[in-house]
């Protein structure tokens, strides 16, 4: 009886320590936030508040370490030129849906439902400028698709 007890307490260790982990680092960059729209090729208007990662720190981090975000929050990664991009899920404990954008506007990609804590690289296929992260499902429920723009002064119009 001791040694398993004593074996899921070693176990426990393991699971809230090293690779995996969703322990936060000592200190987390802040984010500012700002409102976006999607315009959806049906005409439908969607309206999300998002945090801007910008700097290599903010875009580093991104949403790792957060339990929950708001239905109609997200956040958008902006870049300094249009190339390819990858995407992982490291520490990210909300599933997310990924929403590749090129320097238009134009949504080019979506990757739905993608697996916390995977080390998985998800590709943006194409040169994009920015990533605009939701929570897992909202593309599907919100019928936004390739080809639907992102409104936001980043890409030369306003929400």
């Amino acid at each position: 009886m001791k040694i398993a007890a004593l074996g899921a307490v070693l176990l426990g260790l393991l699971l809230t320590s090293g690779e995996g982990s969703a322990q936060a680092p000592g200190k987390l960059v802040g984010f500012d936030r700002d409102e976006i729209t999607i315009e959806t090729e049906a005409g439908g208007r969607h309206v999300f508040e998002v945090e801007m990662a910008v700097s290599p720190e903010q875009r580093s981090q991104g949403l790792m370490f957060r339990h929950s975000m708001a239905a109609t929050a997200g956040m958008l990664f902006l870049f300094e030129r249009s190339e390819p991009r990858a995407m992982w899920m490291k520490n990210t404990l909300i599933p997310l849906d990924m929403l590749f954008i090129d320097e238009s506007g134009v949504i080019v990609r979506i990757h739905e439902r993608s697996v916390p804590f995977s080390l998985q690289a998800i590709a943006s296929g194409q040169a994009v400028s920015a990533v605009l992260e939701l929570n897992a499902g909202t593309s599907s429920r919100l019928t936004i698709k390739p080809g639907d723009r992102v409104l936001h002064a980043a890409f030369g119009s306003g929400s």
